[in-house]
């Protein structure tokens, strides 16, 4: 059971991955895309930095729904 809830949530998680880098480089005042196509240092810092960013911030979702889960008695 919890290896198909781990499946139904991967694709989600990574929707919201994509979307919190964008954020991430938005913020900075650059594009997402236009930074993918770079091959330049400061854009692979760029990127780096927004990925990091961002799977702190998955992994406070994730710690937060194990939470939620453990709550509702589901220790999965």
């Amino acid at each position: 059971m919890a290896a198909k809830a781990d499946e139904e949530l991967e694709l989600p998680l990574f929707f919201l991955e994509r979307q919190l880098i964008k954020a991430y480089v938005a913020g900075a005042g650059y594009d997402f895309h236009t930074l993918v196509n770079r091959n330049d240092e400061e854009a692979r810092r760029l990127l780096a930095a927004a990925s990091r960013d961002a799977s702190a911030k998955l992994s406070e979702i994730e710690a937060r729904m194990h939470y939620v889960r453990c709550l509702h008695g589901d220790p999965a």
